[in-house]
């Protein structure tokens, strides 16, 4: 076996299954710290926490390759008072609590990336974000990025390698933007949505898994990572992918005052969809790391072909 044990702190959604699909049969254990039961399927397991207080869990850190954390609240939702509040304490708690874990082990975790957001970076139509020179934007959105990062980076773990892993929107087969967004393509709603100019930083997510294990074996790799891919493209284009990736050649247009009107009904913020994301994983290219995919179309027909 290449690794002893992973651990995937709230590991049950899209990146979590992927990542357990990925480690398993080079890992001995795998462990999934989630909020709910799940039977195990062979060395994955999955122990129940809270995110919020110690348990027996904790031990199960020690000896660990790498740690990654996971855990948030969707933020597909309506900023509300309390749906802001589940936000950033579904972060904050999680973190906080792994970090007090990770600092009192014997032999902790070599490794800890953490979850991050290239939507830390400001609306940028005019020049790319990277790691050095992006510009942090303003607004809840990234409030919640920047506050996430503190978190992570303040914990104590002198022998524990830290990565905030800001990702771009995951493109993946089972959940997340791209099923909802073929949904809309296949009822001929796949048009641009506003003025389309918005650029959009995805990222497949067989990437996302690559780059935790490259992470494993460049260990000179510590601080705040861009992981998306070096291609972002215009939101007019990636929905001119998609509509051509499964045979639609019309899609209606959505307008920003319709979309506004359509957030409200289904529960989220059209910033989600306006906001133009121009990030570049400057870090990343730089040290070598070879992307998978890195063009948008390419990526949306390979997650097709598997899904069919």
């Amino acid at each position: 076996m290449k690794y002893k044990k992973i651990i995937l702190a709230g590991g049950n959604g899209q990146l979590g299954k992927a990542l357990a699909a990925h480690y398993k049969y080079d890992t001995a254990e795998i462990i999934i710290l989630s909020r709910r039961p799940q039977a195990a399927d062979g060395n994955v397991k999955t122990l129940v926490w809270d995110g919020r207080t110690m348990g027996d869990w904790a031990k199960e850190l020690e000896g660990a390759d790498m740690l990654i954390n996971l855990c948030g609240k969707n933020v597909n939702c309506r900023y509300t008072e309390k749906n802001k509040e589940e936000i950033i304490s579904s972060r904050v708690e999680p973190t906080t609590l792994l970090g007090k874990v990770v600092d009192g082990l014997i032999d902790p975790p070599e490794l800890w990336i953490n979850a991050a957001s290239a939507t830390i970076y400001r609306h940028a139509e005019d020049r790319p974000q990277d790691e050095e020179t992006g510009e942090i934007g303003y607004g809840f959105s990234i409030e919640v990025c920047k506050i996430w990062e503190k978190t992570f980076f303040d914990t104590v773990t002198p022998n524990t390698r830290k990565v905030a892993l800001r990702i771009g929107i995951v493109l993946g087969r089972n959940d997340g933007a791209l099923p909802r967004l073929i949904n809309l393509v296949k009822a001929g709603m796949g048009g641009q949505q506003g003025d389309g100019q918005q650029y959009v930083t995805w990222v497949h997510e067989q990437d996302v898994v690559k780059t935790t294990e490259w992470l494993m074996q460049h260990p000179w790799m510590t601080g705040v990572i861009n992981c998306v891919a070096p291609h972002p493209l215009k939101n007019a284009a990636l929905m001119k992918e998609l509509r051509h990736a499964i045979g639609v050649p019309f899609g209606l247009p959505a307008p920003a005052w319709l979309l506004e009107i359509g957030a409200a009904l289904i529960g989220t913020e059209t910033e989600l969809i306006l906001k133009s994301r121009w990030v570049l994983p400057k870090r990343l290219l730089d040290a070598g790391f070879q992307f998978q995919f890195t063009e948008a179309g390419h990526a949306v027909k390979d997650i097709l072909s598997i899904r069919s």
